[in-house]
């Protein structure tokens, strides 16, 4: 069996404030109004996809978060949600693997509770300090930017990394990666080939794992991704990423 290991927001869906043309659908609904779309050669894609391999949508988002997002072409088998952590089989939590997530971050738990009581105390956090599923911290700054580099000098984090996109801010335990949760999740389900897409730093352990990995052209340009560069294949960006990524997925399954 082999499987697609794709992360969702910026890869294959689209928030409102991103310009991906007239030819789109509503993907997700939050308070009543429309926040994430899919491009309708997106969705034929995929729907030609889905029947040749299986997709399993792996993202920070909690399950709740996962859980309003319809693409339109039928329920996930699989799915991985906080970072890898919960894994979800047919929509529901798969028990052990929560547990065996909670056991990985336990050595972090110090260090987290040390970065929640700094966060508290940053003037320009525009959100609460949240600590998601017991696996991480999640809050938003103005300069998030600069509030991971204060905690990381601050605390010496060693078990635990920030990360950041836009003004969100999280920190995660380094063992509470996509990477880790894709080696974990090959030997769940005994996948023979792994295929993996993504396109923040959030997706580069992920990406590493994959026997082929596709990111967008723009990855080149992180410094995290110079020294990894040979495993990925970057997309040329002439159009919407997730067009681009599954075309190109076509040629090797």
């Amino acid at each position: 069996m082999d499987i697609f290991c794709t992360d969702l927001d910026q890869t294959l869906i689209y928030s409102y404030k991103h310009e991906i043309g007239k030819a789109k659908r509503c993907v997700e609904i939050y308070q009543g109004r429309e926040v994430s779309f899919l491009t309708e050669k997106t969705y034929q894609l995929l729907s030609e996809l889905k029947k040749r391999i299986g997709i399993v949508p792996v993202t920070t988002r909690t399950m709740e978060q996962y859980h309003r997002i319809d693409l339109g072409i039928g329920k996930f088998r699989y799915a991985l949600t906080c970072n890898g952590g919960v894994l979800l089989v047919n929509g529901e939590r798969e028990q052990t693997w929560y547990e065996k997530s909670l056991e990985m971050v336990e050595s972090s738990k110090t260090e987290l509770q040390q970065a929640a009581r700094c966060l508290e105390r940053i003037k320009d956090r525009t959100f609460e300090v949240r600590l998601i599923e017991e696996l991480f911290l999640f809050t938003k700054c103005r300069h998030s930017q600069i509030a991971a580099r204060q905690l990381q000098e601050n605390l010496q984090l060693r078990f635990a990394d920030t990360l950041t996109n836009g003004e969100k801010l999280y920190v995660v335990p380094k063992v509470l990666n996509k990477g880790m949760a894709l080696q974990r999740l090959r030997a769940y389900t005994g996948a023979l080939r792994v295929f993996a897409a993504g396109d923040s730093v959030f997706d580069l352990p992920m990406l590493e794992q994959a026997d082929l990995a596709i990111a967008p052209a723009a990855f080149g340009q992180m410094e995290e991704f110079c020294l990894r560069k040979g495993q990925i294949y970057l997309m040329p960006g002439n159009r919407v990423f997730s067009e681009e990524l599954l075309e190109f997925l076509f040629g090797y399954i």
